[in-house]
């Protein structure tokens, strides 16, 4: 094994995450300046243009504290990438953060529309529909005295945020931060009345939009906020339905037996055990308003279990969930079964024990877990001890993974992109190693920057060239 000589040079300028530079092209069609600067302006000192791409960066690059910020304050790269005059640090990153976090959060969701918007990403449908996904998780804090930090549904401390997924490239179109005790289901018609604007300016009116959520969301005052919502874009032409999974908590067990019975529903899957498939339609009461909704629901009676074990009592089982579709429910099942593919995005962002309880078998109305459950941004223990700079960093958060979707799509799924396995979707972490970790020696000369990748990266140096230029020309457009 030889013994290598080591060596700092003090000319050369070098760098470990040249994919930095996309994320500064991302920056810029998403016309960050245009949308931060005018409506939080400064007297002066630092921009909050330049504060929030800041965060992006980092975040980009899988760090979330404050703190990461100071290797970068002499890193002329840093400053040249994202475009900034200056850049801030740690201690003013986070008096900024805590002073604007309100306005800067408002603006925030804006910045990933008119990335998604600008650079025409792709927004594929499953099984003919645009899926949005919505769904609450947990995010372990524990052990923290932060704000609002409290016990979650996964008997822990820590944060229940809501989050929303176009499409099967899981555009994040709504992430924002909760109480840790917060039931799924509370204040959520508010969170709608943000979303639904942002899915119709996504999604073409000739596209029909799937909203799936599971049992959580099951509230008369949920179903009637959407079944408004898509007689809203019925008016306009256009097509919502949702999948609801069905909260049978307090239902009576050998009431729904005896109604599969007296449908003639009931179907033996094997020696013990019986299935019963019902669509039925459901009034539900809001307030003085009342609606039918149809409801698509499972019966399993079991007097033997899998094991052969004769049961004393029978064993019922119930699940369903509530739907607009028109279809058969074998096909409403199919597509809400899909709805597991959201559990992947979490876990790229943060990578909660939500995702290692969602790793069971599935089955009719319990959906498939799809990838690994490790974590790609680092972002489940948050920097601040306030409530709104958290949830602030959370939408920038939502902005940067989408930069980094987007380069992932467009860079490393076409006929250009390096030789790996055949994907629809790039993992985080994938663009991470990939693209934003590329190593190359950073040359400023004759005003010009330039990104000097070596030999034996062509393929690499390819994507690069077609990401830059696919991101200016959106940013110019």
């Amino acid at each position: 094994m030889p013994r290598f000589k080591v060596k700092q040079s003090s000319k050369l300028q070098l760098t470990s995450y040249s994919g930095l530079a996309l994320i500064g092209q991302c920056c810029q069609a998403a016309q960050v300046e245009a949308v931060i600067d005018p409506k939080i302006p400064v007297s002066q000192g630092m921009r909050t243009s330049d504060i929030v791409k800041s965060v992006v960066g980092l975040l980009s690059l899988g760090k979330s504290d404050f703190e990461a910020i100071e290797p970068f304050r002499e890193d002329r790269f840093f400053k040249e990438s994202l475009g900034l005059t200056k850049v801030p640090g740690a201690v003013w990153l986070r008096q900024r953060l805590n002073a604007k976090a309100e306005a800067i959060r408002d603006l925030a969701d804006e910045l990933s529309l008119r990335l998604l918007e600008r650079t025409e990403a792709p927004i594929t449908p499953h099984k003919g529909y645009v899926c949005c996904d919505i769904d609450t998780f947990a995010m372990d804090n524990s052990g923290t005295k932060k704000e609002a930090v409290s016990r979650t549904y996964q008997g822990f401390d820590g944060y229940t945020p809501i989050a929303a997924y176009l499409g099967n490239e899981g555009w994040n179109t709504g992430l924002e931060l909760r109480p840790g005790s917060r039931h799924s289901a509370f204040e959520t018609h508010y969170f709608y009345e943000r979303l639904f604007p942002r899915i119709e300016r996504l999604v073409k009116p000739d596209q029909p939009v799937l909203l799936r959520e599971d049992s959580g969301f099951d509230g008369a005052q949920l179903l009637f906020a959407k079944a408004a919502e898509r007689d809203r874009q019925a008016a306009l032409g256009r097509s919502l339905d949702f999948i609801c999974k069905w909260n049978p908590r307090k239902q009576d067990k050998a009431a729904w037996v005896a109604r599969a019975e007296d449908a003639g529903a009931f179907a033996e899957t094997r020696p013990g055990k019986r299935e019963a498939l019902l669509s039925l339609d459901i009034e539900r009461a809001w307030h003085k308003e009342k609606r039918s909704f149809r409801l698509v629901a499972r019966v399993v009676e079991r007097t033997i279990d899998k094991k052969g074990q004769h049961l004393l009592a029978p064993e019922v089982e119930l699940e369903g969930g509530w739907t607009t579709l028109s279809c058969s429910a074998e096909e409403v099942i199919e597509l809400y079964q899909h709805h597991g593919m959201h559990e992947q995005f979490h876990s790229e962002l943060f990578g909660s024990a939500e995702s290692f309880a969602s790793l069971r078998t599935a089955t009719a109305w319990r959906p498939a877990p799809f990838g690994l459950v490790k974590t790609d941004l680092d972002l489940e223990r948050l920097p601040s001890g306030k409530f709104d700079t958290h949830d602030v960093i959370l939408h920038l958060a939502a902005f940067a993974y989408n930069c980094l979707r987007l380069l992932g799509q467009i860079g490393l799924t076409g006929e250009i992109a390096p030789i790996r396995h055949p994907a629809k979707r790039r993992r985080i972490r994938t663009v991470l190693q990939e693209i934003m970790y590329r190593a190359a020696k950073f040359v400023a000369h004759a005003r010009r920057l330039i990104l000097d990748f070596g030999r034996g990266v062509a393929a690499n140096v390819a994507v690069f060239v077609m990401l830059q230029n696919r991101l200016w020309a959106a940013a110019s457009g």
